[in-house]
């Protein structure tokens, strides 16, 4: 019983506040999106995806005999592949998804990195931004490792960030390590993670204690992804195609880092926190340094090598982005929710042509199986086909259907008993003889706008004999690759 002028307690308990998704799920839907977006490209597929389309359809062991020859560096993501092929069979999307799905996991971990560092809005900005950038979206839907590499990137740096803005644990110093050592085993180059991550350490002025656990597993990783580098060090001649680095090479990064130092100068962090720019700088411009530097001892330069470095980028444009938002919330506080909206419209907008060109089939130097299509048109049972360069081997490889009947005369070994991506040709007196024994021969080769001059005994072989005891009689060009069809002259 209670007494007049007193209040019972209300011992209902408000309805709590309903849950809202985590801030990172938008861009990473978003990115999803974006990836999923034309993603069979009407059906295509260009040379590169060719060689890890073939490869995921060998046998384990067929592999790690390959692995010994040639593409040790590619190796564990052969292997992932094999398996997603073996579960849920060969195609397009089976090929491509892995790398739509990693970046998603990329643009996450941005949107999260920024969040912490500069606020939701720069975090939102930086997410939705990264599946925009022209880099990534040429390889957001490349059945290659490079997207993997980036999402290994992201969660390796939002590890760190956390590390240095929360209390330190062994359990992220240990996941930090192995993803380092993941990303390496999916390709060595990834460790030019590293050295913009201890220039991060170094701008937030990193006490010794971090600075040690860094160095720990860092040189966990790096001592494990060593054996692969030295053995990879003898394979190099396969990437000997790779040009000398020339000064018009720089001008691309250097346009990268000069927009990034742009958001760079938005970012204002508040004292005693590690900064935006401290993050997204060095994680732009150190691995496009570091490709610049080992490329003057060796060709290496090339974009898709260092594709996780646009996360640094990403993050320095979610920060001006922030920025922007914080400049006019005060002046016109409606206005500033719709600021990464119009950006972001905008920005669709502007890149519309180049977001479509690179869905479609012309946006690759060549189109493996469109010419399989054509040799299946133009073959007879019986006859012998070529291929200049051997390399070109690989339509056959991944549309096998297209050349039952035909009879490949040059070949002496396949690739998969040689453990090679393209098999191993016989001399070129042994190729002489076999074509001129025929009477129809089809040469499968580069379109003229793409191919190169005509190198190695053998192909020049091959020329020579189809020059002077042959002709064309028919001719088709079909995505950067081209079907001669020869018959013996009289």
């Amino acid at each position: 019983m209670t007494s007049l002028g007193t209040r019972t307690p209300d011992t209902t308990t408000a309805p709590p506040p309903p849950r809202r998704a985590p801030l990172w799920f938008v861009p990473m839907l978003w990115t999803t999106a974006l990836g999923l977006w034309g993603l069979p490209r009407r059906h295509s597929l260009w040379r590169d995806e060719a060689a890890t389309w073939q490869v995921a359809l060998r046998d384990t062991a067929d592999i790690w005999h390959m692995l010994g020859q040639v593409d040790a560096v590619h190796g564990l993501y052969y292997l992932l592949m094999h398996a997603l092929f073996t579960c849920f069979g060969p195609g397009t999307t089976t090929l491509r998804l892995p790398s739509v799905l990693a970046m998603a996991v990329a643009a996450a971990c941005v949107t999260a990195i920024g969040a912490r560092l500069a606020g939701r809005w720069a975090g939102l900005g930086a997410g939705l931004a990264l599946g925009l950038l022209p880099a990534v979206q040429s390889y957001l839907q490349e059945g290659r490792p490079y997207a993997l590499v980036a999402a290994g990137a992201g969660v390796s740096t939002l590890l760190l960030v956390t590390q240095l803005t929360g209390r330190p644990g062994t359990a992220r110093w240990t996941a930090y390590g192995a993803t380092v050592l993941l990303c390496g085993l999916l390709n060595w180059l990834s460790l030019l993670v590293l050295p913009a991550h201890a220039l991060t350490l170094a701008l937030s002025r990193a006490g010794r204690g971090t600075w040690v656990r860094w160095a720990a597993a860092s040189s966990a990783a790096v001592a494990g992804i060593a054996p692969l580098v030295l053995f990879s060090r003898g394979q190099s001649a396969q990437i000997s195609w790779i040009p000398p680095l020339t000064w018009h090479m720089l001008i691309g990064p250097a346009v990268l880092v000069g927009v990034g130092c742009l958001g760079a100068l938005a970012d204002r962090a508040r004292p005693a926190r590690l900064s935006l720019a401290a993050v997204g700088l060095p994680l732009l411009a150190v691995p496009q340094l570091g490709l610049v530097l080992l490329s003057l001892a060796k060709p290496l330069f090339l974009d898709r090598y260092v594709l996780f470095s646009h996360l640094g980028l990403a993050l320095l444009v979610g920060g001006g982005l922030g920025a922007a938002v914080r400049a006019v919330r005060p002046r016109f506080p409606r206005a500033a929710p719709w600021v990464l909206p119009v950006a972001l419209a905008v920005a669709v907008a502007a890149l519309l042509p180049y977001s479509l060109a690179k869905r479609a089939p012309a946006s690759r130097v060549d189109d493996v199986f469109a010419v399989a299509g054509r040799v299946e048109r133009l073959k007879r049972d019986g006859n012998a086909v070529l291929f200049v360069p051997a390399a070109r081997r690989d339509t056959a490889l991944v549309s096998p259907g297209a050349f039952t009947g035909l009879r490949d005369i040059a070949l002496a070994e396949g690739p998969v008993e040689s453990g090679t991506l393209k098999g191993v040709e016989a001399g070129p007196g042994r190729i002489r003889d076999a074509m001129l024994r025929e009477t129809r021969i089809l040469l499968v080769t580069d379109a003229p706008e793409v191919a190169r001059p005509v190198s190695g005994l053998r192909d020049r072989a091959k020329r020579d004999v189809l020059a002077r005891y042959f002709t064309p009689v028919a001719d088709a060009s079909v995505r950067g690759r081209r079907v001669t069809v020869y018959e013996r002259s009289v």
